[in-house]
């Protein structure tokens, strides 16, 4: 578990100092105000070792290697599940886990996360020092079925949050497969037509001195320009790709991509009705696990992998905790639609929130599902439009000077 330096005031006034482990600040927080300590700072101790692995895993990062995808982290919980059922203790399915693992990455966090278990950590203080394999979201579910005695449901949860969050993964890109190959076919057929088709006709028009109408010129013109700045086109395009994912991974940056990609057309509602859908079911996970609303606001935000539903959550979390109930603060984010709101509403009147989110997820789910089976045929007539334009264009441009031609030889 992660420790943290405190300062706070006890019940008398009087100023105290100390450490304590929590999964994140927020759990700490709530920790001290259970002792009738008011904190007035919270602050996380690091240490040079922890930093120096992180600084490690940002290099892997950067360089794209020993990613640890879904697929690693499912087969995990799966198998961490089996175990712990079994009645496997952990430090042995842990062992068990790092000598199997195919991932490298893994393996070397297993074996550290076994050498803290040796030590005494307990496994959700272990997970927690790889962050960038198990999310908050994953380290607070083992956290709270460590201390309920019920960690193997705790990964069971996690297997199927994350085979579900796979399964729309999955749909997404095969949903945007066929456009994906059309824009590359598009970009292709541009080069070749530009280095090799337009300056052959360009040069017996050139030699046959006709008139060229408008299309005809526009293709040459391209062409050229295509053909003596291209080294220049080339260096723009690389130093404009670095520096538009420079800017993206700023805060700036991917607060403006993550609000503008929710409102792009065709695509923005599906990635928007998938968000929602994780946050429903990372949601429900987390208050049926028995986490405070509050802190599972916190952690189901950093879930959401959107940096502007991430802050609506927080402001959701901001609502209740200056004592608006969860209706009135989802109502005010904005995120859901009137049906949503209702099921919430029934959930607060009944005490059932936890299973009337779950099926705000599933709702969302086949939403995503209507829209993703709809998807290629919305596309379609978009790309069958640029394409027509572009043959269009190009007849024009190569066809209309030889139709004037035979017209002046008659």
């Amino acid at each position: 578990m992660p420790a943290f330096n405190y300062i706070g005031r006890d019940a008398s006034g009087s100023k105290v100092t100390g450490a304590l482990e929590a999964a994140n600040s927020t759990m700490a927080a709530e920790q001290l105000l259970s002792r009738r300590i008011t904190p007035t700072s919270i602050e996380s101790t690091v240490s040079l070792a922890t930093a120096a692995t992180s600084n490690d895993i940002n290099l892997d990062d950067l360089l794209g290697l020993n990613q640890v995808t879904l697929d690693d982290v499912i087969v995990f919980c799966r198998q961490m599940y089996a175990l712990v059922k079994s009645g496997v203790p952990i430090l042995r399915a842990i062992n068990g886990m790092a000598e199997s693992s195919t991932s490298v990455r893994l393996k070397s966090a297993l074996g550290e996360i076994s050498t803290q278990l040796e030590g005494g950590f307990p496994l959700s203080s272990a997970l927690h020092q790889h962050p960038k394999i198990f999310t908050p979201l994953f380290v607070s579910l083992v956290h709270v079925g460590e201390n309920t005695g019920n960690l193997d449901d705790a990964f069971l949860k996690l297997a199927s949050y994350f085979e579900r969050e796979q399964e729309t993964r999955k749909r997404i890109k095969t949903a945007l497969r066929y456009p994906s190959f059309v824009l590359i076919a598009l970009v292709a057929a541009m080069v070749i037509l530009n280095i090799f088709v337009i300056p052959t006709f360009a040069d017996m028009f050139t030699k046959l001195g006709a008139d060229l109408p408008w299309a005809t010129k526009m293709l040459i013109a391209s062409s050229n320009f295509f053909l003596e700045y291209w080294p220049h086109m080339l260096v723009g395009s690389i130093i404009g790709f670095f520096s538009l994912r420079h800017y993206l991974n700023t805060p700036e940056g991917m607060l403006f991509w993550d609000k503008r990609k929710l409102k792009l057309p065709v695509v923005g509602g599906v990635i928007e009705r998938s968000i929602l859908s994780r946050f429903a079911h990372s949601f429900a996970i987390i208050l049926r696990a028995g986490v405070p609303m509050t802190s599972g606001l916190s952690l189901v935000a950093d879930a959401v992998d959107n940096t502007y539903m991430r802050d609506r959550i927080l402001s959701m979390r901001s609502s209740i905790e200056s004592g608006e109930s969860l209706l009135r603060s989802a109502v005010t984010s904005k995120l859901f639609t009137p049906l949503v709101l209702q099921m919430i509403a029934v959930g607060e009147e009944t005490g059932r929130v936890d299973e009337l989110l779950a099926e705000v997820g599933d709702y969302y789910e086949r939403e995503v599902d209507y829209e993703l089976s709809t998807l290629t045929a919305r596309i379609e007539p978009i790309m069958i439009a640029i394409v027509s334009g572009m043959v269009l264009i190009l007849a024009l441009g190569i066809f209309s000077p030889m139709w004037n031609m035979m017209s002046a030889f008659k």
